[in-house]
């Protein structure tokens, strides 16, 4: 029986993140961890998420800044007309 406690430190990347994430979500659906380590788990989670949508964010705002604030629509190679 796995009884890992989550980590505290703010992850290193998003990437990081979204992984450590992803095994607390594996160790609380496996019901391996005492009650006390599940709200600390949960807890711990809340803030990776919050770090993740934070960078999404920010990532947004440079996209925003980069288009000049005119978000296009994509369109994929196949809708693309060709003109002459």
């Amino acid at each position: 029986m796995s009884k890992k406690l989550p980590i505290t430190s703010a992850p290193a990347s998003f990437e990081n993140a979204m992984a450590e994430l992803s095994e607390l979500v594996a160790q609380m659906e496996a019901g391996d961890l005492a009650l006390e380590a599940s709200v600390s788990a949960y807890q711990r989670g809340s803030e990776l998420i919050k770090y993740c949508a934070d960078q999404l964010n920010k990532v947004e705002q440079q996209v925003k800044v980069l288009d000049a604030g005119l978000l296009k629509p994509y369109a994929s190679d196949d809708s693309q007309e060709v003109q002459a």
